[in-house]
């Protein structure tokens, strides 16, 4: 994209953030910006222009950054219990559109959250973690940003102002994730800092959740945005946190994943029954590696040996409550097998194969893990008796 479609402002689509179109995983007919301009991203251009007007932001002549969203193809909540991850970036995005101004203060208005008004505040004085004046507020990300940069030794010293506009549905795609990138980012150039390394990149963005925001997320979502790639599948090993693009084979040249929304309320992740699973899963590692086995995390049960003597051991143990632990550990175990099935299906471009195992995975998080529900399982009822859907 030329910087011609963006009158008056520096375009930057930062490296890894960016999936450009993914094209084998978008709906291909136009999107409708709520405004009704067929073009999201003139349409997002308008509003940063329109509203930093209108609540007197100076970003004239600034930078636009673009943050993607995500999908997930495997494991489902397998990068807080060790496996492999698999997913891609999407069409749907979050902008800022920034410039840094003479002082130190911040200045930020999100589209997305208009009673919110003009979030201010001073580089390197904002609300302690888990602080409850910003508990429903989305102030908590930029204010996360910054606590977790000093505290990591990355002073924030340049005041700037911003205007935030998005797309990404509001759950289940990680706008969390991709906003806080996002501002991460951002702070980070305006700053002049860098980074050691490329990956402390999703390690800074996951500690803004984890510790200032109180969300007990793992590396998935940020990693899957943060690395996507057009026209690839992006593949995580924990084990060497090495990030892999992979191809969909050619004969998936005809895939897109449409995401839909059941319309219900989803309060965020640190007070959804995410946490619920995540203390689950934790607590049943310690338990099994107190009970002498090798497992540091759920992940780490990976042969059926293994699998059948933790079943034996505690499946049938229904007062202390690892008979339910069985379950979620019985989804990790079986994800993870699926998972390199799945992996040699997207490679080969059996999309049938993708989709079946797909399905299958979704099965085991609605009857193992126990985190699906009645809207979702309906409209995927009603959307599978469309021919050509798969999964």
């Amino acid at each position: 994209m030329s910087s011609s479609n963006w009158p008056d402002f520096k375009t930057v689509l930062a490296t890894g953030v960016v999936a450009a179109g993914v094209t084998f995983a978008v709906l291909k007919t136009k999107q409708k910006h709520p405004s009704g301009d067929a073009d999201p991203e003139a349409a997002a251009l308008a509003d940063i222009t329109r509203l930093a007007d209108q609540f007197g932001l100076d970003v004239a002549g600034g930078v636009v950054r673009r943050s993607s969203s995500r999908f997930c193809l495997g494991v489902e909540h397998g990068d807080y219990n060790g496996t492999e991850l698999f997913g891609v970036g999407t069409d749907r995005y979050i902008w800022v559109g920034y410039k840094p101004n003479a002082s130190k203060r911040v200045r930020l208005y999100s589209a997305n959250f208009p009673g919110d008004g003009v979030i201010e505040f001073e580089v390197g004085k904002v609300p302690p973690p888990l602080s409850k004046e910003v508990a429903d507020s989305w102030a908590r990300f930029p204010y996360g940003v910054d606590y977790i940069l000093n505290q990591n030794g990355l002073k924030t010293q340049q005041g700037f102002d911003a205007v935030v506009v998005g797309n990404i549905p509001g759950g289940g795609m990680s706008r969390s994730a991709s906003l806080t990138l996002n501002l991460l980012l951002t702070m980070l150039e305006l700053n002049h800092l860098t980074l050691k390394e490329d990956f402390q990149t999703i390690e800074l963005s996951q500690a803004v959740e984890n510790i200032y925001i109180g969300s007990p997320c793992g590396q998935l979502d940020q990693i899957m945005i943060y690395y996507a790639k057009e026209g690839m599948g992006t593949h995580y090993n924990p084990a060497t946190k090495s990030i892999k693009h992979v191809p969909l084979g050619a004969g998936g040249r005809d895939l897109r994943v449409v995401s839909l929304d059941t319309g219900t309320v989803r309060p965020g992740l640190e007070k959804s029954t995410y946490v619920v699973r995540r203390e689950e899963c934790d607590t049943f590692a310690k338990v099994l590696w107190q009970d002498g086995f090798e497992v540091r995390c759920l992940g780490d049960v990976k042969d059926e040996a293994t699998f059948q003597k933790v079943k034996a051991k505690f499946g049938a143990d229904s007062d202390g409550g690892n008979a339910a632990m069985c379950e979620r550990l019985d989804y990790i175990y079986h994800a993870q097998r699926r998972f390199y099935e799945m992996m040699a299906a997207w490679t080969s471009g059996d999309i049938a194969a993708v989709g079946r195992i797909f399905r299958q995975d979704g099965h085991g998080l609605r009857d193992a893990y126990k985190i699906s529900g009645p809207e979702l399982e309906t409209m995927c009822d009603i959307v599978r008796t469309v021919p050509g859907v798969l999964g």
